[in-house]
């Protein structure tokens, strides 16, 4: 687990390595930026945020990249896709 510091907010950051590629996560308080590794079926199932940005191999990457996809726990939180990462993770911190 990395620590990330973005506008005085501190986030968690993972990155799962797999034989072909890694898994990249970053944990807002109410929500998370994922690489396509991750599903948007699954967090609306369960009711949670998630934001996803593709075409990433480190956590700056995430932070620049637009959002391609947004859970609709997500978008009520105002969370868009088009928007960068960096600022759907400020959205989900509040």
């Amino acid at each position: 687990m990395d620590k990330l510091n973005i506008n005085g907010i501190e986030f968690d950051a993972y990155r799962i390595p797999t034989a072909n590629a890694s898994l990249l996560a970053i944990s807002a308080k109410n929500g998370m930026l994922a690489c396509g590794y991750l599903k948007l079926e699954t967090a609306d199932k369960l009711g949670d945020a998630l934001a996803i940005v593709t075409g990433v191999s480190c956590y700056d990457d995430m932070l620049e990249k637009s959002v391609v996809a947004v859970s609709k726990s997500a978008e009520a939180m105002g969370v868009e896709i088009g928007m960068s990462g960096k600022d759907a993770l400020v959205k989900m911190s509040s």
